[in-house]
């Protein structure tokens, strides 16, 4: 078998064209040089060099040997420099989950810019997955970090959750809407209206929290005729078909036509959490600061 150190040595020689010369550069003996190339002819099956009265030359079968391993030595470095960058969290791809209602704006749009900023040579391989979902996900190695909205139903003792900072809920109202006018909205006043989100039995998430809120109020959010757990519900929104609660990282999706006003209860906040694996990898973790960086701390 070939050796790369045998490589390094026949490219010397090549360079030099002088066993000595070659052997003072490379800091071995002589012998010791000559004895390393007829090793690696012995196992190629032909000569590479033809000795000469001042030095060697290549030999045809040489040359074409010489063209193709000269690639080798540079591959190797290029190779080395990358493995440093992985293992800096500065290259490679991060395979990165997010549910619908932590959308690719506000908070996560940010939090990508500086990840991309401090690491322009990694990739961000970017999924839309419910948060349940996620949690099966990065624990079996399929996915490298997930982005989850609070509540989550289910937990994997395999799975870090790292909680980001609450959000502020927001109402979204058809055009036109009777509370449209009003500066702030309490979540008791909207008992009587359709909803275009409905709770999952078996998932968390957004429409959990959202749900859990109205509860605790003393009623149920009566659904629309037409319903969504995705983004799309807020053009069902601008379509008149009902209201939605969102967080204020969901802000900048919303239709022109549609109506934003903040919900005044103290409570109408939702949370959300990064998912790691218990040892992360070094993009997953230079991901997560940017996105505590992007949130910021958790109160409380």
């Amino acid at each position: 078998m070939v050796s790369l150190k045998q490589i390094r040595y026949f490219l010397a020689v090549a360079e030099a064209g002088n066993f000595s010369q070659a052997a003072g550069g490379l800091f071995i003996a002589q012998p010791a040089l000559s004895r390393q190339i007829a090793a690696l002819e012995a196992t190629l099956g032909y000569a590479l060099f033809v000795r000469e009265a001042r030095g060697v030359r290549l030999t045809p079968a040489g040359e074409v040997f010489r063209a193709r391993a000269a690639g080798i030595e540079a591959a190797l470095a290029v190779a080395v420099e990358d493995g440093r960058a992985t293992e800096r969290g500065e290259a490679g791809v991060l395979r990165l989950l997010h549910s619908s209602s932590v959308p690719v704006a506000g908070p996560l749009l940010a939090a990508l810019g500086r990840f991309s900023r401090e690491a322009p040579a990694a990739r961000v391989d970017l999924d839309r997955v419910s948060s349940e979902v996620q949690v099966a996900e990065v624990a079996a190695g399929r996915a490298d970090m997930g982005l989850a909205r609070l509540p989550l139903l289910h937990r994997d003792p395999a799975v870090e959750l790292v909680t980001l900072a609450d959000e502020r809920l927001l109402v979204a109202l058809p055009p036109g809407h009777r509370l449209a006018g009003h500066g702030g909205i309490e979540l008791a006043a909207l008992a009587e209206e359709a909803f275009v989100s409905a709770v999952h039995r078996e998932r968390g998430g957004l429409a959990r929290r959202v749900t859990d809120l109205c509860l605790a109020r003393g009623f149920v959010p009566r659904m629309a005729a037409v319903i969504s757990r995705k983004t799309s519900m807020l053009t069902l929104v601008g379509a008149g078909f009902g209201v939605a609660v969102i967080p204020a990282g969901m802000a900048g999706l919303v239709p022109a036509e549609v109506v934003l006003r903040p919900l005044s209860d103290l409570d109408a906040s939702a949370g959300a959490a990064i998912l790691l694996p218990r040892d992360p990898s070094p993009l997953a973790r230079r991901m997560r600061e940017a996105c505590r960086a992007a949130w910021g701390a958790p109160t409380g």
